[in-house]
């Protein structure tokens, strides 16, 4: 039996009910509702056809093409839908919600599925919902400091102890600098990278405090979706100050392990602003493996040039923690005094 759903009502049952994405592997690539399985209706080339047929063509046309390329496919759509809902409870979408979701839908529900879901407007509805869900104003913190404050690190101990957090660089697979893409593999593109911040955003209490690390607008070759990160700038920053001497060590710890190669060409994408001579610096201490050198050398310039974007953020106020460890577990004692200290001050400044 088919059952028509908006996005919002599947998102309620998203946790128990598998989500099929019927569109082409090369539109579940782009971006896809997290945790969709694709089980595709069409090939990228046989969906190229079809349209190519529906515009030079007919309507008529291209449906009956398309019945050419699925129908060898019915019972796998079967078998694979079965491995993905054995109790026969299932969801599907498209793009639109059109024909293609509404075929497959048809087909299991005449295959021995009891409940077949199809999502009203299909992926275009759950794009729309996403994007509208970054204006949503909420209670958040952003946790700043230098590069190799470990502020990463303090967002998931801030996890542990129970606060909200939301880890942008681990979402776009990428730690945010020219050394950022060492080590985290591939990122996601720019449209599944907001798909998925919108799937963390989603399930947040908006009226209690959300930590969040900050960024720029581009965090590798993905982008912070505008109104996200226009609500991140108009929110309170916590501004780290711990010494370069520390942070050095910190990062060393970090990146130990990582390929000399990488972190030479790393050295050389920030060479212009680094300056010629830091930079043969940093390479003849890189060849000699003394890698606190090498990050003491860098940080000048990521010190600068953190503290220049700062400077420039005329309505965030900016609170600054002088601390001389690197120690998460310290750290997170500290700032939550601190931010509690800051909301009661703005608490009872609005209240007299």
């Amino acid at each position: 039996m088919l059952h028509e759903i908006s996005i919002s009502e599947y998102i309620k049952l998203a946790e128990s009910v598998p989500l099929v994405d019927v569109r082409s592997p090369g539109e579940y690539e782009k971006g896809h509702i997290p945790g969709a399985f694709s089980i595709p209706l069409f090939s990228n080339d046989e969906r190229a056809a079809v349209g190519t047929v529906y515009v030079q063509q007919s309507k008529e046309k291209a449906i009956e093409l398309g019945y050419k390329y699925v129908t060898p496919k019915l019972e796998w759509f079967i078998s694979e839908s079965r491995k993905l809902a054995p109790d026969g409870i299932i969801a599907v979408h498209c793009w639109r919600g059109g024909m293609r979701s509404r075929s497959f839908a048809q087909h299991l529900s005449e295959n021995g599925f009891s409940k077949v879901y199809v999502i009203t407007g299909g992926y275009k509805t759950f794009r729309n919902h996403a994007l509208e869900s970054f204006k949503t104003e909420a209670n958040i913190c952003i946790l700043g400091g230098y590069t190799g404050s470990g502020k990463t690190h303090i967002l998931y101990t801030l996890k542990k102890q129970g606060e909200q957090i939301i880890d942008l660089e681990g979402l776009a697979n990428h730690k945010g600098s020219a050394f950022g893409r060492i080590g985290d593999g591939k990122q996601p593109t720019i449209e599944q990278f907001e798909n998925d911040l919108f799937w963390v955003w989603k399930d947040l209490d908006y009226t209690k405090t959300i930590w969040i690390e900050d960024e720029s607008h581009r965090i590798g070759l993905v982008n912070i979706p505008m109104n996200f990160f226009e609500n991140m700038r108009s929110q309170p920053v916590i501004f780290l100050d711990i010494s370069r001497a520390e942070r050095a060590r910190f990062l060393v710890k970090d990146y130990s392990e990582a390929d000399k190669a990488m972190l030479r060409d790393s050295i050389l994408r920030i060479e212009k602003r680094l300056g010629g001579l830091n930079t043969r610096y940093a390479l003849e201490h890189l060849e000699k493996n003394e890698l606190f050198e090498v990050a003491m050398i860098c940080l000048i310039y990521y010190d600068k040039y953190y503290l220049r974007g700062l400077k420039n953020r005329e309505h965030q106020h900016i609170y600054t923690i002088e601390l001389d460890t690197i120690s998460p577990e310290i750290i997170t004692k500290q700032i939550k005094a601190f931010y509690e200290s800051v909301r009661y001050e703005k608490y009872k400044a609005h209240t007299v």
